[in-house]
């Protein structure tokens, strides 16, 4: 039986859609619905220069932009499990994005998770390192549901 779902979002049009896929399946299932948008701090620190050569002021701005921006995306997948009155709760996390949706799987002992893929082929996934295709070839224990774009 299916009691809590983990959804993880980036506000994208796929996030979207995988949203409310989720939302549906948890209103048919009885399910909660925990909401989860990872900062990924490597999209913003160059990984070729020393991060103590990186000023913390051009990071903080950086890094206040990237969780305002994800609140705003857990806060809108929020409104929607509201609007069809599933319990949800929110999780914000920093980290590399497959690493910390596992971890929160994992942690809420979610029963399935379910993503959106833009469809990518497996060797453009691979060497693009998109995050559906990491979670899924990462061992994960529990189900994972794709959502096509």
């Amino acid at each position: 039986m299916i009691s809590k779902i983990l959804v993880p979002t980036d506000g994208s049009k796929t996030a979207k859609k995988s949203l409310e896929y989720a939302v549906q399946f948890a209103k048919q299932t009885g399910a909660t619905v925990t909401l989860l948008s990872v900062i990924d701090k490597s999209a913003f620190v160059p990984q070729s220069i020393p991060a103590m050569s990186v000023s913390k002021n051009l990071i903080e701005p950086i890094e206040n932009y990237l969780r305002m921006a994800a609140e705003s995306y857990v806060e809108y997948a929020q409104r929607l499990c509201l609007k069809y009155e599933i319990p949800c709760r929110t999780v914000i996390r920093s980290g590399r994005p497959v690493d910390e949706i596992i971890k929160e799987a994992e942690k809420s002992k979610v029963d399935i998770i379910i993503i959106g893929s833009h469809g990518k082929s497996a060797l453009k996934a691979a060497v693009l390192g998109s995050v559906t295709f990491g979670i899924i070839n990462k061992g994960t224990k529990m189900p994972v549901l794709v959502v096509k774009n």
